[in-house]
């Protein structure tokens, strides 16, 4: 019985951590909206006050490893519930754009150190055969969150002040996840040594010699310094490339950047309409949500490894083929939104203050991109960085120089233009009409995209990232790791447009793909497949193996 009590608690804690991750990137995309009217935003403040979570998460990936590993996972998730509030009332409450700022960092810094912090305690929490599941479930929030702030943006638009009540949501799953973790116990419940673990059956060793070598070297706890990470001893420097490779092509294979397209590619399609980009977005955050339970069903049986290179090769095979057919035909990618962006946009926004799906339509296909944001715990940055590209382009482009999604308010509201002027059919003189075949290939290869991230890197990067380190370093290895996922979301987001530039939108994709194929062969060589064994297990084996 309490066994169960233990495991129902432990999912609770890990679903409400990633819900909480998911709501709080995507809220701002319609708190944005009537803030900016409220409080008079310019284009700059839009973009710090996006920025300020980044910078809160940041800093937490630099500090929140030393939290986790000196004060204990438990603890760590305790303050971050409480910090969370705290962050929670400033924003409610704010009078003033710093108000603003300083709640939206503090928020920042506290998802950023739950979210490592629930997944090395859920792993260390649960049984190995279940350890793939529980940690999974934590992806499975966040992309739930993203569509639960979605509904309410879409709720509290038109409310006078509702991004006050779009904020201050957010104390109801912290309160909750604060109550459950309350009855959780302070260390993982450890079994008494090696052989009770396996009568058991928690844990089937691979064959009895190494039941027998586990036997003779019981597991001690050792202590570890930061510096160990790039050290031989036990292995680690290998376990740190593992780490560090898995967090690094995660965000190289493109996946910030292909979700970013994703309303244009709706409207070639033929998805004119606003409702339908909203429609578009809201289908792509459900197929997140299915493509991550389908991970949660099968990282404990397939295993770790499989479902990230299954992922990763249908990943390769998707952005390549998006690459070819837009060398048929082109979406038109070119940066022409300077005289859109500063002619319809700053007026626009007027026309509809109050309609987020009207604005957001056009660029709300962004958050679920942000499950990458998480994918867990760096994955926030994709989201909030599309997004603050998104607001500060939508009226001036000079303020963000190089921002993916730049371009997207002109195009979409070229395209809206198009369907106004042509108000026959729906696709009637749209250039994209003779292509509809490739469109809709391009269309399926997206989705497949997104199914595919949320299976292999949404939530396996983490789960892997949970089990590796022995347990002396585990706070500060995930968090190291975690700061590289989000400087490298930084560089991608930053570096499209110019990369579009210079190679073209295409062989943008093509390069995308290729990164792809390296990504496969790096799990293929250097990533263990971990499932069914217990930590300490799979710190052995690496620890013996060269």
């Amino acid at each position: 019985g309490r066994a169960l009590l233990i495991l129902l608690l432990s999912a609770t804690v890990s679903l409400l951590g990633g819900l909480i991750f998911g709501y709080e990137l995507g809220i701002i995309s319609g708190a944005l909206l009537q803030l900016q009217i409220d409080f008079h935003l310019s284009c700059f403040k839009q973009e710090i006050l996006v920025s300020a979570l980044l910078i809160g998460a940041l800093l937490a990936s630099l500090v929140g490893g030393i939290l986790i590993d000196r004060h204990g996972r438990r603890r760590a998730i305790l303050v971050s519930n409480l910090v969370l509030l705290v962050g929670s009332l400033i924003l409610t409450l704010a009078r003033s754009f710093i108000g603003l700022v300083i709640g939206r960092m503090t928020v920042g810094f506290a998802i950023s150190v739950s979210s490592m912090a629930c997944c090395i305690y859920v792993s260390e929490m649960v049984a190995a055969h279940q350890r793939g599941l529980l940690v999974s479930l934590y992806e499975a929030g966040i992309t739930v969150g993203i569509l639960l702030s979605y509904a309410l943006n879409y709720i509290f638009a038109d409310v006078d002040e509702g991004w006050r009540y779009m904020f201050g949501l957010a104390i109801a799953p912290t309160a909750m996840q604060f109550l459950s973790i309350l009855f959780l116990p302070v260390n993982p419940v450890k079994l008494s040594s090696w052989d009770s673990d396996c009568q058991k059956g928690l844990i089937q060793l691979q064959n009895t010699e190494d039941r027998e070598v586990a036997k003779r070297e019981p597991y001690k706890e050792k202590h570890y310094s930061f510096l160990d990470l790039f050290r031989t001893r036990d292995n680690m420097r290998r376990r740190t490339l593992v780490g560090l490779g898995l967090v690094l092509f995660q965000q190289f294979t493109g996946q910030p950047n292909v979700l970013g397209y994703a309303s244009k590619i709706f409207h070639s399609v033929g998805f004119q309409s606003n409702s339908s980009a909203i429609l578009a977005s809201v289908g792509l955050g459900a197929i997140k949500v299915v493509a991550t339970l389908v991970a949660m069903a099968f990282a404990d049986k397939a295993g770790r490894r499989a479902l990230l290179m299954a992922g990763c090769v249908v990943m390769a095979v998707s952005v390549t083929t998006i690459g070819l057919t837009s060398r048929i035909a082109p979406l038109a990618m070119a940066r022409d939104c300077k005289a859109a962006a500063d002619a319809n946009a700053s007026h626009s926004l007027t026309q509809h203050p109050l309609t987020p799906l009207a604005s957001q339509a056009a660029v709300s296909p962004i958050p679920p991109a942000s499950s990458a944001v998480k994918s867990q715990a760096g994955p926030g940055f994709a989201a909030s960085r599309s997004l603050t590209k998104v607001f500060a382009s939508s009226q001036s482009r000079e303020v963000v120089p190089d921002s993916s999604l730049t371009q997207k308010r002109g195009l979409v509201g070229q395209s809206k233009k198009e369907t106004v002027e042509s108000t026959g059919s729906p696709f009637g003189g749209a250039p994209w009409a003779e292509h509809m075949v490739l469109n809709w290939i391009t269309l399926l290869s997206m989705m497949a995209f997104v199914s595919a991230f949320s299976i292999g890197f949404g939530p396996m990067t983490w789960l892997v990232l949970s089990e590796i380190y022995p347990a002396g370093i585990r706070g500060r290895a995930f968090a190291f790791c975690n700061s590289f996922n989000w400087a490298a979301n930084l560089l991608i987001s930053l570096s499209f447009l110019d990369l579009i530039d210079a190679i073209g939108f295409s062989w943008m994709f093509l390069l995308y793909g290729l990164m792809g194929v390296l990504a496969v062969i790096f799990i293929y060589l250097f990533v263990p497949e971990t499932k069914g064994q217990s930590l300490e297990e799979i710190d052995q084996q690496f620890s013996r193996k060269r």
